[in-house]
C-alpha cells in the first residue's frame, strides 16, 4: 500500500510557507526571511501506518514555473519578490475588502497588494492536488484575507465530478502568541464550520504541531472515501495514535 500524494502550501508573501516545510523536512529554520521567488517541489518520501508514501510538496510562490528545491533562487527574480512583498503591505488592506464572490476579480485588481500575487491554479495545475494547506500569520488580518480568497479559488477551480480534496487552513507562527488579531477559538470555529475546513496553528521556528500538521494532512487525504463523516471532523485529532516519519 502507498503512492503519491500532492500537496500545494499557499499563502501570502511572508506567512511562513518556506519554513513550515523546511522544519518538516530537515528540522531548521532559516532566521533571516528571503523571500520564494517561484514555486518549488519538494519531494520526500513518508512512513505513515506501515506504508510509504511518496509526497509532492508544492511550495507555492509568485512565480509560473516549478524550481528545484536545493537550487538558489535567481537573484533578479528574490529581487523582485522581495519588492512585490513590500509593496503588498501598503494596499493589502484595500484588497482585503473585496467581496468574496468577486475573489478572481479581486486578485487581479488589487493593484500593488498582496492579492496580485494569488497563483493562477489553472497554469499550476492545482486542480490536480490531493490537498492543501492554507497558511495565515495569526498576527495578520490580511494574510487571513487572503486565505480566504484562495479556498475560494479552489472551491471554483475544482474540476466537476473530482473527489474532495482536504483542506487544513494553519495559523503560523503561534510563538507570537500575544500579537494576534483574533482570538483561536472564534477563526477555529469559522473555518471548520462555515468553510467546511481543517484548522490549527503552528510555530515553524519552534516546530510546534508541525509534524502533526503533515500527519493530519495525509489522514485526512487517506479517509477521503469516508463519506459519513464530515472532512472538517476528520481532520481534527484523528491522528495522535498514528506514526508518521521521513524517509
Amino acid at each position: 500500500m502507498g503512492g503519491t500524494l500532492r500537496v500545494a502550501v499557499l499563502g501570502a508573501p511572508g506567512v511562513g510557507k518556506t519554513a513550515i516545510i523546511r522544519q518538516f523536512l530537515y528540522g531548521d529554520f532559516p532566521e533571516r526571511h528571503r523571500p520564494t521567488a517561484a514555486r518549488r517541489l519538494y519531494r520526500p518520501a513518508v512512513l505513515l501506518n506501515g506504508a510509504v508514501y511518496d509526497l509532492s510538496i508544492s511550495d507555492g510562490g509568485p512565480g509560473p514555473a516549478p524550481a528545484p528545491a536545493a537550487g538558489p533562487a535567481a537573484a533578479p527574480a528574490a529581487a523582485a519578490a522581495s519588492a512585490a512583498s513590500s509593496s503588498s503591505a501598503s494596499a493589502s488592506a484595500s484588497a482585503s475588502s473585496a467581496a468574496a464572490s468577486a475573489a478572481t476579480s479581486a486578485a487581479s485588481s488589487a493593484g500593488d497588494g498582496g492579492l496580485q500575487e494569488l497563483p493562477d491554479l489553472k497554469d499550476w495545475s492545482l486542480q490536480d492536488m490531493d490537498a492543501f494547506v492554507l497558511v495565515y500569520d495569526i498576527c495578520s488580518p490580511d494574510s487571513f484575507d487572503y486565505v480566504k480568497v484562495l479556498r475560494q479559488q479552489i472551491a471554483e477551480n475544482r474540476p466537476a465530478g473530482a473527489p474532495e480534496a482536504p483542506i487544513i487552513v494553519v495559523g503560523n507562527k503561534r510563538d507570537q502568541q500575544r500579537q494576534r488579531f483574533s482570538p483561536r477559538r472564534a477563526l477555529a470555529v469559522l473555518v471548520k464550520k462555515s468553510w467546511k475546513c481543517g484548522y490549527m496553528e503552528c510555530s515553524a521556528k519552534y516546530n510546534w504541531h508541525v509534524v502533526l500538521l503533515f500527519k493530519e494532512l495525509l489522514s485526512s487525504v487517506l479517509a477521503r472515501g469516508c463519506k459519513h463523516s464530515h472532512p472538517a471532523i476528520r481532520l481534527q485529532g484523528a491522528l495522535h495514535p498514528n506514526r508518521c516519519s521521513l524517509m
